[in-house]
C-alpha cells in the first residue's frame, strides 16, 4: 500500500515526483495494486487534448460495485457500510451493513431489469438523501446502467429538461421528502416534469413521508413491493474501463446544462485514491461529507470513494439548522465522526450561531476537518479550526469540480502544512499550470494566472453527453494542449495555490486585474457583515467598477448604513488596497444562491449592469425570492 497511502511530507514529494515523471506507471501500480479487475488493460493510457479524448485503463473489464461491495463482504461483511442518519433527530439511525448493502443493491438492480432496464440505458434518479439514492446508484452500476442523479430541489422545469437531454427511461423518485421542518411534494415535481418526457416508461416511488399522492396507471409503481419479490441475487454486469458510470448535469455559465460523463474505471480509481489521501482514511474510522448526493461532491465521497475503500460513510437526510443549530455537531458526537467534509456556507452559517451549540457536543472523535465546494475564507477558517477542530484537526481546503471527478489541489491532513485560504500542493497525478493573458505558462513561484491542468488525471469527464463538440469548446480551446479550469489561481512563493474565484469573477478596473474572491474575504471580514458577493459593472471612467452585494448578521441590522459602508471600504484598503473599493454597496437580506450554496453571481451581475430583462430561469435557486428584493432594491 506504499505508494496508495502517504504518510508524510517527504513521502509525498517522492509520490509526486513519480507521479509527474511517469504518469502511465504510477497509475498502471495504483489500478492493480487495489482493485479487482475481470481483464486488466491494454493500455493504461491513451490521450489527445487537442480532441478532447482521453482513454484509462484500456480494454480492461471490471464492475464498480464489485470494488466497492463484493470484495469487502469476507473480511468486513458485518462491518456497517452506510449510517443513515434521519432528518428527525427522534427516528432511529440505521446502520447498513457491507452484506446488507450488497442484498439491497442486487434486490434493486433486479427491479430495474425487471422494468426492462439494460446496460447503457438512462436512469434518472430524484430522491432525497436516504439509502434508497445510494442503493439506487449502486443498483444501476451494478447493470451497467447510467444513472442521471438530479438534485431533489430542483424544479420541474429543471428535471425534465435533464431528463430529455439523456433520454431517460425511468425516473425513480419519493412520494416526499423532509427538509427541517418541511415536507417537500416530489412526487408532484415528477409529475409536472414528465407531462413533457416521451422516453420515461415508468417511475418507481419510494414510501418516505407516507403522504398521498396520485400513481399513474401503467406507468407509476410503488419500489416496495417489487423490492420485496426480486432475488437478493444478481450478477455484476462487466463493464468496459471507458463504458459510461453516471451523467451528472452542472450548469454553465451560458446555454443550458451540461451532462458531465464520467466512465468506469478511472473515476473508481481517482475516487477510491484520493479519498484515501484526502482524509487519511484508516479502517475503523466514521467519516461524514454533509453533501447531497446530487452533487458531484456526494457521488465521489460519499458514495463511490469511501465505499471502494471498504469504509462507514454517513449519509445525512437532514440541515444543518434543524431542530437547532448544534445538529451537525451532535451528529459528529452521536456517530464518534473522524473526518468531517462540508461546505464554507455551511460553516459561515453556523459561525454566526451561538458557540454553545458547538461546545456541548463532544468532537474529541474528529482527526480531519474538510472544505468543499468553493474557496473558505480566512474567518471561517478560523472558526473552524478554532471551535470545531479544536486546533487539532487540520482542515483540508479542497479544490476540484464536477469536470475533474475528484479532489485536484488539497492540502493531505498530518502530511502538508496548512495556511488558510489555500488548497495548498497537488495531489499526486495532477499537474497544474497558471496561464497568462497571452497562452504563456508562468513558471516559478509568486504568480497569478489562470489556472489549467497540463496532463490527463484518471478521474476527469470525458465529453458532455451528446455534445462533444461543447465538451471540446469549453475546456480545451482556450489553451493548446491543457484542460482550462475556468477559474484563476495564485501561487505563493512556497509553491502553494490559492485559488482566487472564476475567471469570469475577475474585474478589470482602470486596468487592474481584481479577482473577486479576495475583496469578498476582506469585506466579510468585517464583524457586522455576514457575507458577500462582487461582481463588475461598466463605469464611464474605470471601464468596470465594482459592486458589492452585502448581507449582515443580527448585529449589524441597526446600524447606519453610511457609516458601515465607509468601514467597509477601509477594510478592503486595509486588505487588498484603495484600487478595489466599491463604488457601490447594496445591502441585502441575502444572496442568492444555487442549492448546493453557491452564490449566483450571474444573477448579481445582470442586476448591476441594470440587465435584469434576461435573468434567465432563477427557479432552481435555493431563495429565488432574494432575487426580487435585490432587484427592487437596485442602485
Amino acid at each position: 500500500m506504499s505508494n496508495y497511502h502517504i504518510k508524510n511530507l517527504e513521502e509525498y514529494f517522492q509520490v509526486y515526483r513519480k507521479s509527474v515523471r511517469d504518469p502511465k506507471t504510477f497509475w498502471d501500480e495504483i489500478g492493480q495494486e487495489h482493485f479487482i479487475w475481470h481483464r486488466k488493460w491494454d493500455r493504461v493510457l491513451s490521450a489527445d487534448f487537442k480532441s478532447a479524448s482521453v482513454k484509462w485503463y484500456e480494454g480492461a473489464k471490471l464492475n464498480i460495485t464489485e470494488n466497492c461491495i463484493d470484495r469487502h463482504l469476507r473480511t468486513k461483511g458485518n462491518q456497517t457500510a452506510i449510517i443513515f442518519e434521519p432528518n428527525d433527530p427522534n427516528e432511529n439511525a440505521v446502520h447498513i451493513s457491507y452484506n446488507e448493502l450488497h442484498e439491497r443493491v442486487c434486490k434493486f438492480a433486479n427491479v430495474l431489469k425487471s422494468q426492462g432496464i439494460q446496460k447503457g440505458d438512462r436512469v434518472c434518479i430524484y430522491l432525497p438523501m436516504i439509502p434508497e439514492l445510494a442503493v439506487a446508484i449502486l443498483a444501476c452500476a451494478r447493470i451497467g446502467a447510467i444513472h442521471s442523479v438530479v438534485f431533489a430541489g430542483f424544479s420541474s422545469t429543471a428535471l425534465s429538461t435533464r431528463i430529455n437531454d439523456s433520454e431517460c427511461k425511468i425516473v425513480i423518485t419519493a412520494d416526499g421528502s423532509y427538509r427541517g421542518a418541511k415536507t417537500i411534494d416530489l412526487k408532484s415535481i415528477v409529475d409536472d416534469a414528465l407531462e413533457d418526457c416521451p422516453s420515461v416508461k415508468s417511475v418507481l416511488v419510494v414510501q418516505r413521508i407516507n403522504s398521498k399522492i396520485s400513481m399513474k396507471v401503467n406507468r407509476d409503481q410503488w419500489l416496495q413491493p417489487l423490492l420485496d419479490i426480486a432475488s437478493p441475487d444478481c450478477p455484476p454486469e462487466i463493464m468496459d474501463a471507458e463504458d459510461p458510470l453516471f451523467i451528472l448535469y452542472t450548469s454553465g455559465s451560458t446555454g443550458k446544462p451540461k451532462g458531465m460523463v464520467h466512465t468506469t474505471a478511472g473515476y473508481m480509481v481517482y475516487t477510491a485514491f484520493t479519498f484515501k489521501n484526502a482524509f487519511q482514511y484508516r479502517d475503523k474510522d466514521i467519516y461524514w461529507c454533509t453533501a447531497d448526493i446530487g452533487w458531484i461532491t456526494g457521488h465521489s465521497y460519499i458514495v463511490y470513494g469511501p465505499l471502494a475503500n471498504g469504509a462507514t460513510t454517513v449519509l445525512f437526510e437532514g440541515v444543518p439548522s434543524y431542530p437547532d443549530f448544534g445538529r451537525f455537531w451532535q451528529i459528529v458526537d452521536k456517530h464518534k465522526v473522524n473526518q468531517f467534509y462540508t461546505a464554507p456556507t455551511a460553516i459561515r452559517a453556523l459561525a454566526k450561531q451561538n458557540l454553545a451549540f458547538a461546545e456541548k457536543c463532544d468532537l474529541s472523535s474528529l482527526k480531519v476537518l474538510g472544505s468543499v465546494g468553493e474557496p473558505i475564507n480566512e474567518e471561517a477558517w478560523h472558526w473552524y479550526n478554532d471551535n470545531i477542530g479544536r486546533n487539532n484537526s487540520p482542515i483540508i481546503d479542497t479544490w476540484w469540480q464536477t469536470e475533474t471527478g475528484g479532489i485536484m489541489i488539497s492540502p493531505i491532513p498530518y502530511v502538508t502544512p496548512t495556511k488558510p485560504t489555500y488548497a495548498t500542493l497537488p495531489m499526486p497525478g495532477v499537474q497544474p499550470a497558471l496561464m497568462d493573458d497571452n497562452g504563456k505558462e508562468l513558471v516559478g513561484n509568486q504568480v497569478e494566472g489562470r489556472l489549467c491542468i497540463k496532463f490527463p488525471w484518471p478521474g476527469m469527464a470525458r465529453t458532455i453527453w451528446g455534445n462533444h463538440d461543447r465538451y471540446r469548446e469549453t475546456y480545451f480551446s482556450a489553451y493548446e494542449n491543457m484542460y482550462f479550469t475556468g477559474d484563476g489561481a495564485l501561487r505563493d512563493e512556497v509553491g502553494y495555490y490559492r485559488i482566487t474565484g472564476r475567471v469570469d469573477d475577475v474585474i478589470i478596473v482602470s486596468g487592474h486585474n481584481l479577482g473577486t474572491a479576495p475583496i469578498e474575504d476582506a469585506v466579510n471580514e468585517h464583524p457586522a457583515v455576514a457575507e458577500s458577493a462582487i461582481v463588475g459593472f461598466p463605469h464611464d471612467i474605470k471601464g468596470s467598477a465594482l459592486y458589492g452585494f452585502v448581507s449582515l448578521k443580527e448585529t449589524g441590522m441597526g446600524r447606519d448604513h453610511e457609516n458601515l459602508k465607509k468601514e467597509i471600504n477601509q477594510i478592503i484598503t486595509e486588505h487588498v488596497g484603495p484600487i478595489a473599493k466599491l463604488d457601490k454597496i447594496q445591502f441585502t437580506s441575502a444572496l442568492p444562491k444555487t442549492r448546493s450554496g453557491k452564490i449566483m453571481r450571474r444573477i448579481l451581475r445582470k442586476i448591476a449592469c441594470n440587465d435584469v430583462a434576461n435573468l434567465g430561469d432563477t427557479s432552481t435557486l435555493l431563495n429565488p425570492e432574494v432575487v426580487e428584493e435585490i432587484k427592487s432594491n437596485s442602485l
